[in-house]
């Protein structure tokens, strides 16, 4: 990541961003495809390569997982992520939009193909500057999920390894990367002590 990383969002601009996409022409796509960042933590590369095989149970129905190949991973590191239920809905009511297909991309294009990562980059690009929202990238639902991971993960019983995992990464070091810190958390700790 260069420069300044991009920016954590809060849950009332994620909002935003949902209801933004209701005013498009491909509403269930681009829910499908801001819950997928926010709340799956996928590259733009991995939502544009997202196939329904890695969604669907054998029954062709939405299943409570993704199974990410390594074909679309960045380094080939695919993984196995458990789906958000707002996710799980999305995909769901697009798979019914879509006839319920077998096969082919969760997120087409205009033309019926799989969209670009240069796409989904520029998606992103055009809709945090239609809301306003500066310092976003396609990277900020990453950084924003694996942010609210990292948060929440030891009150499951889980670690940053956990994180690490779900993210794709290779080493914990690139995970600790994303994570943006709390000051009030901060200021709540040491008053602890």
């Amino acid at each position: 990541m260069k420069g300044q990383p991009a920016r954590v969002l809060e849950r009332s601009d994620l909002d935003r961003l949902l209801l933004h996409c209701i005013t498009k022409r491909h509403k269930l796509r681009d829910q499908a495809i801001v819950l997928l960042s926010f709340k799956a933590g996928l590259r733009a590369c991995e939502i544009a390569g997202l196939t329904w095989q890695m969604a669907l149970r054998s029954d062709n129905k939405v299943g409570s997982q993704l199974t990410l190949s390594g074909g679309i991973a960045k380094y080939g590191s695919g993984r196995i992520i458990p789906l958000h239920r707002d996710l799980r809905r999305a995909l769901k009511r697009l798979h019914k939009e879509q006839g319920n297909p077998p096969i082919g991309p969760v997120v087409p294009s205009e033309r019926g193909g799989h969209m670009t990562p240069r796409g989904i980059v520029n998606w992103f690009g055009f809709a945090y500057r239609e809301l306003g929202l500066v310092g976003c990238s396609s990277h900020s639902g990453r950084r924003t999920f694996i942010t609210q991971s990292a948060r929440l993960v030891s009150k499951f019983g889980g670690s940053l390894r956990d994180v690490q995992e779900l993210a794709g990464h290779r080493a914990l070091t690139t995970t600790e990367r994303y994570i943006q810190g709390d000051r009030d958390a901060q200021r709540t700790l040491i008053g602890m002590l």
